[in-house]
Parts: C-alpha cells; structure tokens; sequence
C-alpha cells in the first residue's frame, strides 16, 4: 500500500487532469471549487458534465473519451452512484490515477468502484479532497485534513 500523502503528491505532479460532475450552477458545488482552483493553479483541468457545453466559463466535455488528448487523472466528483461507470470509462481509457473526492457530505466515494479501479492497476485515492494538499491546498482544506473530513483514507 501507498502512504496517502505519496498518492496525493504523485496525482498532483501531473498537470492533466478531469473533473466529473462539474455544475453548471456552481454556487460551492465541490466539483466546481475543485476544478477552478487546479485551473488557476496552473493545471490543464478538464469539465466533464454530460449535460453542459461550458462551465465555469470553459468549454466541458461529455465523457472522458472526449477530452482531446487524453488525462493523466480524473476527480470523481459526481454521486458514488455514478463512479462505478466512470471507473469503467477510466480503466477502458487506461488513465493511471483516480481520485473519488469526498467533503464534508456523502461525496463520490463508491467502494465497489474503488475495488474495481484497483483490479484494473489503477491508483485510486477513495475520500477527500485534492485541494487538501499541496500544491493546491488552501488554510481551510488543510483543516479539514487534519480534522478527518472527508474520510481521508491513510494508505491507497
């Protein structure tokens, strides 16, 4: 197993990286907090909502297989009812790193998705929140962290 904070580095080392379940009415909708701060953090970040055409001022894309040259990793951001099928997308795509985020409420977290990730060789980082590390965490998210919302699992 993989101490969580190593997970967490190696996720954030690459720069392409998909956000499912991003809003199209943002107003703190995780999804949208995630997605706009690895943006302004120097990311090349991805919108994936199959119901919209922007967010957040950006051009979102249906599915993961849409997005123009493939990531390096996805946030799962959407309902753990939904991340069975994007793990599936994600291990048909051979993308290496997902990360089901989890705040303070039920989150994405889906543990039958999470064994499946896993069987398939992905890295997947099941609870919190990226933005609970560097080098996107903000004052707030470390709190959490160290508060243990989200569920933060120890090793991935």
């Amino acid at each position: 197993m993989t101490p969580v904070k190593q997970a967490a580095q190696d996720f954030l080392s690459h720069k392409r990286i998909a956000v499912t379940g991003v809003s199209r009415s943002p107003k703190d909708h995780g999804a949208n907090v995630v997605y706009t701060r690895l943006r302004d953090r120097g990311y090349t970040v991805f919108a994936v909502n199959p119901n919209a055409d922007s967010v957040e001022g950006d051009q979102c894309f249906r599915d993961l297989a849409s997005v123009p040259g493939g990531v390096d990793g996805v946030v799962i951001a959407t309902s753990p009812a939904n991340a069975g099928p994007t793990m599936r997308e994600c291990v048909d795509l051979g993308i290496p790193r997902v990360w089901m985020h989890r705040g303070p409420g039920v989150g994405s977290v889906s543990d039958d998705a999470a064994a499946y990730g896993r069987e398939h060789g992905v890295q997947v980082i099941a609870g919190g929140c990226p933005l609970m590390f560097d080098p996107t965490a903000d004052t707030g998210h470390k709190i959490m962290r160290r508060l243990g919302v989200g569920h933060m699992p120890k090793e991935v």
